[in-house]
């Protein structure tokens, strides 16, 4: 149990506890009101039964030392019932965080680090505990102006939710590590954004015209991996080694570094160009491509050059766009589990990443709808499908049911006399003696007597 004093001379309050190993200690406190002494007390109260039974301290008073100042937590400290703060600024924090996933993928972290920059141009060197809901929400803004940084333009959508989820996680790692007691970015809700306007479906004739105008036989082979075998360019085809390649199966192994081995068809509009680099490869040659491998070599922009001296306009992500051009080629005859499973995806991202609406399913639309309306048209037109005509010119009813012309239904008969009445005919009626009206009656006996 703790208690509490109050200085007689000045009014500062303290309170007194033991500690689980039976030292007695005091915590200044300072000029508060009894009700925020008694507060203080009971929270001092928790942390002690959790330290001497060794579990962690209920929530709400894990959310109360969150809420206290450097001062008030120093204190706290001092008399050994919290750990000390650890000050750390968003530089420091990020750095080392980049630092501990040094084992992940190349990608993964060149993303991570131009995250790490647009936070550090915005904020700058700051203290993490300086940082807000308001703030981040002024740095979810920034990004999408046009004065994110050096380019003044505004960025890409997907790439201002990849900043904004990296941020996520860089924070949140944070509140993990006791830094911070709340996310600034917590509140940010973020989807991944598909760029529908860059997605471009290159024509076999454009990209036929493009591979006559590359220069060797490697370029050629690094265009047709992506065009027609679906692989990510660079990172696929450079791993590719002649070993991969299995001729008599008809198919090649792709060592990919972001999804693992997979097995892609070679495919008849692969082989050629594929037996062209294998004919002219050096002997003893490992690797298909050779010439590229650098991992500073700007393929991209090499391939803009040579759609230029081809006569084609660059199209939005050329690299990418190959790749998906031949997803969807592939879904039109295969199913799409087997499809993903050569390109090296999941159908959901294939869905909204890869596949394309080409004007090619408009055409095949149009004609579709054009074969319906002539087959229509000579139906109508046929002699089989015009309605017989009666003596009468009024077309004639075609008997349906085949009970009207077996015979009368026993339904219909009189349980009294056995006639049979039409269904609609009134039953015959008298008038004076000798007379009877001009309805009939038909029955076995014929007309009435």
């Amino acid at each position: 149990m703790a208690s509490i004093s109050t200085s007689r001379r000045n009014g500062r309050r303290k309170i007194h506890f033991t500690t689980p190993d039976g030292s007695r200690r005091t915590l200044r406190v300072g000029d508060v009101s009894l009700k925020s002494a008694l507060e203080i007390k009971t929270r001092v109260e928790y942390v002690l039964s959790a330290l001497a039974h060794g579990v962690p301290v209920d929530p709400e008073t894990s959310a109360w030392l969150g809420r206290q100042g450097d001062e008030m937590h120093g204190k706290l400290a001092k008399v050994g019932l919290v750990a000390p703060r650890v000050s750390m600024t968003l530089a420091a924090w990020i750095g080392s965080y980049i630092a501990a996933r040094a084992a992940a993928k190349p990608n993964t972290l060149k993303n991570l680090k131009a995250a790490a920059r647009r936070l550090l141009h915005h904020f700058g060197d700051c203290h993490l505990r300086n940082l807000t809901r308001h703030d981040a929400d002024a740095f979810v803004l920034w990004l999408r102006g046009p004065n994110h940084g050096k380019k003044k333009q505004a960025l890409a959508e997907a790439t201002s939710y990849r900043t904004v989820k990296y941020a996520k996680q860089f924070f949140g790692a944070a509140c993990r590590a006791r830094l911070l007691l709340e996310d600034p970015f917590d509140h940010i809700r973020t989807r991944e954004q598909a760029n529908d306007e860059r997605k471009h479906f290159v024509t076999r004739d454009v990209a036929q015209a493009v591979l006559d105008a590359l220069p060797d036989a490697e370029w050629r082979l690094l265009f047709a991996l992506s065009r027609f075998g679906g692989l990510r360019c660079p990172s696929e085809p450079l791993v590719l080694t002649w070993a991969d390649v299995l001729w008599d199966k008809g198919r090649f192994r792709v060592r990919s570094p972001k999804t693992g081995e997979r097995f892609v068809p070679i495919f008849p509009e692969l082989l050629p160009y594929l037996q062209e680099a294998w004919d002219q490869a050096k002997e003893g040659a490992v690797h298909l491509i050779t010439r590229y491998r650098s991992t500073g070599c700007n393929l991209r922009t090499q391939l803009k050059r040579y759609l230029a001296v081809a006569g084609v306009l660059p199209w939005p992500k050329p690299w990418h766009n190959l790749r998906a051009t031949r997803e969807t080629e592939l879904m039109e005859t295969f199913p799409a589990h087997v499809v993903c499973k050569w390109i090296g995806n999941s159908q959901a991202i294939a869905q909204k990443h890869y596949l394309q609406v080409t004007e090619e399913h408009f055409a095949r639309a149009r004609e579709t709808a054009v074969d319906r309306r002539r087959k229509m048209r000579r139906k109508i037109a046929s002699p089989a499908t015009q309605p017989a005509v009666a003596t009468n010119g009024q077309p004639r009813r075609e008997i349906e049911n085949p009970k009207e012309t077996e015979g009368p239904d026993p339904d219909w008969q009189s349980e009294t006399t056995g006639q049979v009445r039409p269904a609609g005919v009134e039953p015959a009626t008298f008038g004076s003696v000798g007379r009877r009206s001009i309805q009939l009656s038909y029955g076995r006996a014929g007309l009435l007597q």
